[in-house]
């Protein structure tokens, strides 16, 4: 976000916040909220995408990075051996085997690294845990619930599992 989106406005003074001006007269006054639309997240849960060239696979990877859930990635080893976890980090070289990426395995503590080199394939395994939760979608459930009559409102957040 910009500073101006956080209420900072270069013509200020420094240290001023622009403040939002008071009702007018003929303002009408409602319970309406303005919503902007946000970031619209792919619906990625599932996907096993191809990787037939190094543009595929460094775009891929962008898309793993950003995604909320694990992914498993299947090696180019003779076995094709497979590991399964949420990819929390990649680090981008001029080339595919300087480049690496770095899972948070669910079954233990190791945080392995893995160059794009040796990536045959990715696939979104994991339940993608930010579906669904956006702001707009907070939103709606607040106004149902307000619609419903009910005071006090609260949206809870799920569990994770």
């Amino acid at each position: 976000m910009s500073g101006r989106e956080h209420g900072h406005d270069p013509l200020l003074p420094h240290g001023a916040q622009a403040v939002a001006a008071p009702p007018r007269a003929n303002d009408e006054l409602t319970d309406a909220l303005d919503v902007v639309p946000g970031f619209e997240h792919e619906n990625l849960q599932g996907w096993i995408p191809q990787l037939a060239t190094e543009a595929d696979i460094r775009a891929v990877i962008e898309k793993a990075f950003d995604y909320r859930g694990d992914v498993t990635i299947t090696r180019k080893n003779k076995d094709g051996s497979q590991i399964t976890g949420y990819l929390f980090d990649r680090r981008i070289g001029p080339t595919l085997e300087s480049s690496i990426v770095r899972l948070m395995l669910a079954t233990s503590n190791e945080r392995p690294a893995i160059p794009y080199s040796e990536i045959a394939a990715i696939a979104f395994t994991g339940r993608d845990t930010a579906a669904g939760k956006s702001y707009e979608a907070w939103v709606k459930k607040y106004w149902e619930k307000r619609a419903k009559g009910e005071k006090n409102i609260s949206i809870e957040p799920e569990a994770l599992e």
